[in-house]
Order: structure tokens, then C-alpha cells, then sequence
């Protein structure tokens, strides 16, 4: 079966994406936000990298409070909610600690409700995992003996002498809850080992596997869902991990906007089963009406075909021989008709190559440098 090309719009639009006017501009259509019920927002990679700020996040992120409720839901445990909040804060943000829902504490809300209360549990990771087990009636214990449970998250400083204690008490029998399993984590200086790596010492060392509760499973963003008070299919999640983010929200039933700028870029994508309702270079798409991207049967225009091409190093869209330079299209539409051509591309043994190099180049073009190894996105070929 043939894939439906993007249609290349000529005016309203640029380069297939159909674009319905701006939050009180002249078309007066509603944006993203407005949508839903609420936003569901992932920190690390979206909001902010390290101790910085990213682009655009914070005023975008400003005026979205005042359209829906926002929550933020981060699969990094080693903070507590006021940690977090108090750095969003800092950075300009007007946001309430109640507005933050991390793993550790939906770890917490999973053992507080099948533990009695005053139970022990063996905390692994940063000074939010205690913080979160306290919060709920469970008592803190470092003796693994003790411990009815063990639940374990990021910290930096997690020691090896904290993985062997959490082993002792995994081996006697105590309940294994992870906050999360991210391989990755970003920072300034590049991506760091995530509590993915400190999780599977663990598991080589029991041959026990953990209960997870972080994205993409599904315990976290129930929490965040709940905080605001909506079902998931009423809300939007926004995050920059296809593995977590994006295919976690797709299994509550939420809607997602894939936002660059984190872990994973257009190459990401081509290997990946995740399949986001949205995609987007900056979170101002909040503040925007939905890009939309046309597809039209080949068969049905005069020309024969739209076919999308890489000419003189830069993407570009050819339609009955016309040429636009798509690296002027503004950021938020390329990446709305980028993640369609990828996913339109990619299932397809034929057109995989093409997948390939055309997320590459898009990758380039909207400034993403991709960490994914090229090898691993070969694994994904269709047969």
C-alpha cells in the first residue's frame, strides 16, 4: 500500500503544515492548550537542562497557567516537589509546590497503599525518596533486614555500599519498587547514566526485576492526572522522551506533544514504537493552534506525487518541480511535518532508508544533535 504524501500548501501555510492562526491573532482559533482540561508537563529536557532555563519555556509555560491547570510530573525522584518547585521558581516561573508530582512520590503512594502504616521500607536515592516514603506513614529504614519494601530512585549521591543494601533486603524477600528506569539523564555537560543503570546493578545482582512507576508506566502520570483532577484522555502530556514520556501517555489514554530539544530527536523517532499526537520544537506550541499536516493520495494531484527530498544539503519539499527550502520554516511547523513524514516513512521496508536520511537532516536543520546510535535505529528496520 502506497503512503499518503504531506500536502505542500502555497499560501496560508509553508511547506505542508496548515496552520490555524495564534491565541487572539487574526483567525482567533484556539490553541493547543485549550484543547484539554489540563496539561501534564515533563522538567528535564522540556523546562529546563541542568540549572538552566530552555528557550521559550518559561514565558510559554507562564501564560498556559493562566488558560488550564499544569501540573509538573518528573521521573527524577532525587528532588522533593518544593526542591523543584523552589528551582522553577528561580527561573520565573509562578508555580506552587502542590504543582509538582514526582515518582518517588507515586513510589511512595503504591507502598502506602498495600503496606501498613509504619511499615519500613529501604530508601535508594536522592533526598526526594525518604522525603516522599516520610510524607505517607512509611518509616525510613537503612537496615535491610527490616525493610518490607525497597524503593529506589536517582540521587547523586547513591553509593555502591546503598545498591548492596538494597540487594540484602531484595533477597530477603522485601517488595522492589523503582521510581523510574531512564537510562539517561541531561545535563549541561551532556547525558549522565539515569537510575535505569543503578536499577539494572540491582537486578544482575538479585535476578529480581523491580515494579516501575515512573513514565512510561502508567502509576505517575495517574498521580498527575489526579492532582488535576481530570481523566488522562482529557489531558495533554508534554515531554521530550519518546520512550517514556510519549509512550507513557499514550497507555493512560492522554494525548502527547513531543517537544525537542531533550534526549530524543527526529533519528530517535525512527526507530522508536512511540507515535506522539503532537510534535514540536519549542513548548510556545502550547500557546499556538494545533499545526496540522495534510495528506493527499498521490494519485489525486495532476503532478503525480509529493515527494520530499534532501537538495543541496538541506531539506526541502518538491511538488511538481517546485523547490521550498523548508530550513525557513518557522521551527514549530517543520517539526509538525517532520514527525509525520518519519512516521509515515518508517513502517515501510521501502522507504526506511529514506526515513533514515530525512530525520537526520531535520535533526540538523532544527539544531538537534542527536545522541542515538545509527546501528540501533538499523535494528528497528521493517522485514
Amino acid at each position: 500500500m502506497r503512503a499518503k504524501a504531506p500536502r505542500i500548501r502555497p499560501a496560508g501555510s509553508v511547506a505542508g503544515v496548515s496552520h490555524d492562526g495564534a491565541v487572539g491573532g487574526a483567525s482567533g482559533q484556539p490553541s493547543l492548550t485549550a484543547a484539554y482540561l489540563g496539561v501534564i508537563c515533563d522538567l528535564d529536557g522540556v523546562v529546563y537542562r541542568g540549572p538552566d532555563a530552555i528557550p521559550y519555556a518559561v514565558s510559554a509555560l507562564n501564560d498556559v497557567f493562566r488558560l488550564r491547570p499544569l501540573c509538573f510530573a518528573t521521573n527524577n525522584a532525587s528532588r522533593t516537589p518544593g526542591e523543584v518547585a523552589t528551582q522553577l521558581r528561580s527561573l520565573g516561573l509562578t508555580v506552587e509546590d502542590a504543582a509538582v508530582v514526582t515518582s518517588a512520590q507515586a513510589g511512595a503512594q503504591l507502598l502506602a497503599a498495600e503496606l501498613p502504616s509504619g511499615s519500613a521500607v529501604l530508601a535508594v536515592g536522592g533526598p526526594g525518596v525518604p522525603a516522599a516514603l516520610a510524607a505517607v506513614g512509611l518509616v525510613v529504614t537503612r537496615e535491610p533486614e527490616e525493610a518490607r519494601a525497597v524503593l529506589q530512585g536517582w540521587g547523586r549521591d547513591v553509593r555502591v555500599d546503598d545498591l548492596a543494601r538494597a540487594a540484602v533486603a531484595i533477597a530477603h524477600g522485601a517488595r522492589w519498587v523503582a521510581t523510574n528506569t531512564d537510562r539517561t539523564l541531561p545535563t549541561p555537560q551532556g547525558l549522565v547514566p539515569g537510575n535505569g543503570t543503578l536499577v539494572s546493578a540491582v537486578a544482575e545482582a538479585t535476578g529480581r526485576e523491580p515494579e516501575v512507576v515512573g513514565k512510561p508506566h502508567a502509576p505517575l502520570y495517574l498521580a498527575a492526572a489526579e492532582r488535576l483532577a481530570a481523566a488522562p484522555e482529557r489531558l495533554l502530556a508534554v515531554g521530550d522522551r519518546l520512550d517514556t514520556d510519549i509512550i507513557g501517555a499514550t497507555a493512560v489514554g492522554a494525548d502527547s506533544l513531543w517537544v525537542l530539544g531533550g534526549v530524543d530527536g527526529f533519528l530517535s523517532l525512527v526507530g522508536s514504537p512511540a507515535r506522539p499526537t503532537y510534535a514540536a520544537h519549542d513548548l510556545r506550541a502550547l500557546l499556538d493552534p494545533p499545526v496540522r499536516v495534510e495528506r493527499l493520495d498521490p494519485a489525486s494531484w495532476a503532478s503525480g506525487e509529493v515527494r520530499l527530498s534532501i537538495v543541496s544539503g538541506r531539506v526541502s519539499a518538491a511538488v511538481a518541480g517546485v523547490t521550498i527550502d523548508l530550513s525557513a520554516v518557522p521551527g514549530n511547523q517543520l517539526a509538525a511535518l517532520a514527525a509525520t513524514v518519519v512516521l509515515d516513512l518508517r513502517g515501510q521496508s521501502a522507504s526506511y532508508d529514506l526515513a533514515v536520511s530525512l530525520a537526520t537532516e531535520f535533526d540538523r536543520v532544527l539544531g538537534h544533535s542527536a545522541g542515538v546510535n545509527r546501528h540501533r535505529v538499523e535494528d528497528t528496520r521493517p522485514q
